[in-house]
């Protein structure tokens, strides 16, 4: 009798998947126009949650994955765990790719500043190639992070400079980034004492200030005339994913200098500024061979890293290359941007 109620529930959960399959293959058919612009790793519809909990999709890119359901593994059944029914600092989300590789994989949504495309620290990037570096900056400075012919990534340096040292120490505040016609802005608030309760993070879209839920699905999203933009909390504070569809997608956390931290590199700073800033991971969906930018050059196929290895501290130069007037600004010596940004402001 087991046997067979097993079976039974098995046949129903897979006639189940082949109805929700044909019904999303139609409806994929009324996004045929949004292909060409959308990132093909995400371009799918989720179904409802099998009978065994891990949720599915059905995947309308084009290529190998089109048509295909994938279901997330059981250590990591959700794309987006919730903080009513999950601990986001201790579970891992499903990421689904239905792009050429097809396949679900278990990932922290939160950046990991040793890995490929981070920037985090004082400021400490790690490139498309692997190396590690640091760029030194100025504190008020603006710099082009990521400069290509259709996304531009501008980086905000805050900073102090103790007596006796010749540099600032520097730490990035503030991203902007700039596609299309657009603007988002992902700013960390002046904050005199660090609190991990409070939210120190400011959204804004083309100028305009952006309220992430903190319910439901935790996530602000638009549907401009070109692409998708999502913001989704990866954290009840100060965590946040971002995804420009077809461009590219970025793990954000804002963070401060603790008391020890300041001791142990004698930043000396101020009892009234705890200096919060962002602690980024970027991954790029279409980055084009003579990308530019501090850290998007290190994404050309042809790149060879200029920093000397095997130091404590290798830097890389080329402040005078990548300074911007200003945030929102798409023009320094060596940038490609030819987009139009619209207005912004912090």
């Amino acid at each position: 009798m087991e046997r067979k109620c097993s079976f039974f529930l098995v046949a129903l959960a897979l006639v189940f998947i082949s109805m929700e399959a044909t019904n999303a293959q139609g409806q994929g058919k009324d996004k045929s126009k949004k292909v060409p612009n959308d990132a093909a790793s995400t371009y799918y519809q989720v179904l409802s949650p099998s009978l065994f909990g891990p949720e599915r999709v059905y995947c309308h890119a084009r290529g190998a994955c089109k048509g295909k359901v994938l279901t997330c593994p059981r250590q990591c059944p959700h794309r987006k765990p919730k903080n009513n029914k999950y601990n986001y600092k201790k579970v891992k989300a499903c990421f689904v790719d239905c792009s050429s590789k097809c396949d679900v994989t278990c990932k922290w949504r939160k950046p990991h500043c040793h890995g490929y495309g981070s920037l985090c620290y004082d400021p400490r990037f790690v490139g498309g190639d692997g190396v590690m570096f640091y760029f030194h900056g100025a504190k008020g400075g603006n710099f082009a992070i990521v400069s290509d012919d259709n996304l531009q990534i501008n980086a905000h340096f805050i900073g102090t400079r103790p007596e006796g040292r010749t540099r600032d120490y520097t730490w990035v505040q503030a991203l902007a980034v700039m596609f299309d016609t657009h603007t988002l802005v992902l700013a960390a608030k002046r904050v005199s004492k660090w609190d991990d309760s409070f939210d120190a993070l400011t959204v804004r879209w083309d100028g305009e200030a952006v309220n992430i839920p903190t319910e439901g699905d935790a996530e602000w999203r638009t549907n401009s005339e070109e692409r998708e933009v999502i913001v989704e909390r990866t954290d009840e504070t100060n965590g946040v994913k971002v995804t420009v569809a077809g461009l590219v997608e970025l793990n954000i956390k804002v963070r401060a200098i603790g008391e020890h931290e300041n001791k142990v590199h004698n930043y000396q700073l101020p009892a009234d500024d705890a200096f919060a800033h962002l602690e980024t991971q970027f991954k790029f969906i279409q980055a084009s061979p003579l990308v530019e930018g501090v850290l998007g050059k290190s994404y050309r196929p042809d790149y060879i890293s200029p920093v000397k290895l095997g130091v404590p501290m290798p830097m890389m130069g080329g402040e005078d290359k990548y300074v911007t007037p200003s945030l929102y600004s798409p023009l320094c010596n060596a940038c490609r941007f030819k987009g139009q940004t619209g207005s912004a402001s912090i």
